[in-house]
């Protein structure tokens, strides 16, 4: 069955935020129906759509090709020296790295932990370009255009630098760097287009050409000019804002072979890149920590030895009176203990007593240092179990509050408390 002669290998979706205006569901319909044999999604700085993209492709018959555009900090953040930068923080450059196989998918999430999780200035979000190089196992790379590092060199009319950066980056990625032509009409483009092709051929690393998509049609210019203003807190009137072009959407194969007909092979490589990806991410039962128990003890002990010594100190507290002999403590405590049952062996017999195990421990460790907590919400108010592990504070039978709209043994699903913590001190709990 014939097939589209181009491949798009930077797409911005929604997650995207606050830039891309593309729904996953819609990006696959396109390629469909325009005969795309396969698609990139590349959002900036993280994977958030990378399930539910690769699911909608499977579906739709089109091959996934999961990535992300990664931005990489600037050299005094490498140890290369104070002043680098100086105090404006400009748009950091990016590269484009896709997935090849499970190597490469895992490499990237490393580099988006390392982007996020391993540094102490979370001013920008991005990683040292050794992270990058260390990192490259099973990723092609892609090498971002004028607003990639490379790119930022030529920019600064510094050739030798970019191009010994550009020996860096293939020497690390053997044979997986692409330099990546894009012609949106910007003036960067322009002025660095003629030196990447110089590169490329003095160094005899391929060309591949890019159109970087953040909305669907030609039609939807005008309202994604209106979202990037409200991200940057920006009006349309101004001129000092980032722009970008009328450009800038999922354009058919025929519009990219025609804008790039001076340099065929670099649409060819976009097909050779799609074919040497063949990775997509698949779903997973839910992976949690084990809990621990102690010597000789299960989950499903501890669960029910903390849910009982729990409760116990629910109903002295908030159901038995003064007046109340032990007849009727029994009476009152009775249906307490009927359903704290109930939703044990529910719990138990659906797997999830490391989950109630876990919940409680962080928001009992939240309590112990004085950080808010919202007393319930949402279905799993209705846990007796919850409330007697102080995850809720809510009586679910005093207000008659239904068990099974938060756990159904006829609806398996991973359980899900909302919980509210303070705003001021949330990251406490996180961290």
């Amino acid at each position: 069955m014939p097939h589209a002669d181009f491949v798009h290998l930077r797409v911005h979706s929604a997650y995207s935020l606050s830039e891309g205006a593309i729904r996953l569901k819609d990006l696959v319909k396109l390629c469909a129906k325009q005969d795309m044999p396969a698609v990139a999604v590349t959002d900036t700085n993280n994977m958030f759509g990378a399930l539910e993209f690769s699911a909608a492709a499977k579906e739709a018959g089109v091959q996934p090709i999961v990535g992300c555009q990664l931005s990489l900090l600037p050299e005094a953040e490498e140890g290369a020296g104070p002043g680098a930068g100086g105090s404006h923080r400009e748009k950091l450059p990016a590269v484009v790295l896709l997935a090849q196989n499970e190597d490469g998918y895992r490499n990237l999430m490393t580099l988006l932990k390392a982007a996020y999780l391993d540094r102490e200035d979370l001013a920008d979000t991005g990683v040292p370009l050794s992270a990058l190089l260390e990192h490259n196992a099973g990723l092609i790379l892609l090498t971002g255009g004028p607003d990639g590092p490379v790119g930022r060199l030529l920019l600064q009319n510094r050739k030798d630098a970019a191009a010994e950066l550009l020996k860096r980056l293939a020497a690390a990625f053997q044979g997986r760097t692409y330099v990546e032509i894009l012609r949106h009409g910007m003036a960067a483009e322009d002025q660095t287009e003629g030196d990447f092709i110089d590169l490329a051929y003095e160094q005899d690393i391929p060309l591949v050409a890019t159109n970087e998509a953040f909305f669907a049609t030609e039609d939807m210019f005008e309202a994604h000019d209106a979202l990037i203003c409200i991200a940057e807190g920006a009006y349309l009137s101004e001129t000092a804002r980032r722009r970008l072009t009328p450009d800038h959407w999922f354009k058919p194969a025929g519009d990219m072979r025609a804008l790039f007909a001076d340099l065929p092979e670099a649409v060819d490589n976009t097909l050779v890149i799609a074919r040497r990806c063949a990775f997509m991410v698949n779903k997973v039962a839910p992976i949690l920590p084990p809990f621990d128990c102690g010597e000789g003890r299960t989950e499903k002990d501890e669960l029910r030895a903390q849910a009982v010594a729990g409760l116990q100190k629910r109903l002295e507290t908030h159901v038995y009176t003064p007046d109340m002999d032990q007849a009727a403590r029994d009476a009152a405590a009775r249906p307490y203990r009927d359903r704290l049952e109930y939703e044990l062996d529910v719990i138990i017999e659906m797997g999830f007593p490391g989950y109630f195990l876990i919940v409680a421990d962080f928001i009992g460790w939240a309590k112990a240092r004085g950080i808010p907590v919202g007393p319930g919400r949402g279905s799993g108010a209705g846990s007796v179990v919850a409330w007697s592990l102080l995850i809720t504070d809510l009586d679910p039978l005093r207000f008659g509050l239904l068990f099974e709209r938060f756990l159904n043994p006829e609806r398996v699903s991973m359980p899900d408390f909302d919980i509210d913590f303070c705003q001021d001190r949330r990251d406490e709990v996180i961290r």
